[in-house]
């Protein structure tokens, strides 16, 4: 281990008050020595649009440029409609595309996500995984990191709150360490 591991965390949420953007900032927090973790906000990544694939939005290319840059990445999807959300769906499409040009590719990747509901994103990060598969990305299968009820959990400040929750995140980047190095 000469370099530190480097980590890119992105969430599917463009609200200011997001719970999945305060899930990475608790990640951030806890991540051990040997380690970074960078937040890329995906706001600003316009619409995909195939006419313009070779053209990228210059927030498309800074996108894609940090996830080549990153060894792993780190994923914080809310739940829309039994799915991820659209922006992260679009952030995914946007990075992955033209053919032959997928950032994505290989990339280890850890999922977490926080809801209101009593499934703290179990249906999005499944969908999630499901597009792992096509764009050729390694995700860690555990541990699971679904936050239930996260208005009980994060503060008016934005601040993970939660012991039990703070415990399973730590958990997950140091388990996202270990199988990217496993995967270098």
């Amino acid at each position: 281990m000469t370099s530190k591991l480097s980590i890119l965390g992105f969430a599917g949420s463009l609200r200011q008050g997001s719970y999945n953007r305060a899930l990475l900032r608790a990640a951030q927090e806890m991540v051990p020595p040997g380690a970074k973790l960078e937040i890329f906000d995906l706001a600003g990544i316009p619409p995909f649009n195939q006419d313009l694939e070779n053209q990228p939005a210059e927030k498309v290319t800074e996108f894609k440029a940090a996830i080549r840059a990153a060894d792993a990445l780190l994923i914080a999807t809310p739940e829309y409609n039994y799915s991820m959300s659209g922006v992260l769906k679009n952030a995914l499409d946007c990075a992955s595309r033209p053919y032959g040009d997928n950032a994505l590719d290989g990339k280890p990747v850890a999922i977490m996500g926080a809801s209101m509901g009593m499934l703290g994103t179990a249906r999005a990060q499944y969908h999630l995984r499901q597009s792992c598969v096509f764009l050729n990305m390694y995700p860690l299968n555990r541990p699971e990191v679904m936050v239930p009820f996260a208005q009980e959990k994060i503060d008016e400040t934005g601040r993970l709150t939660d012991p039990k929750t703070r415990e399973k995140i730590a958990e997950l980047v140091e388990s996202l360490i270990v199988w990217a190095r496993r995967l270098q």
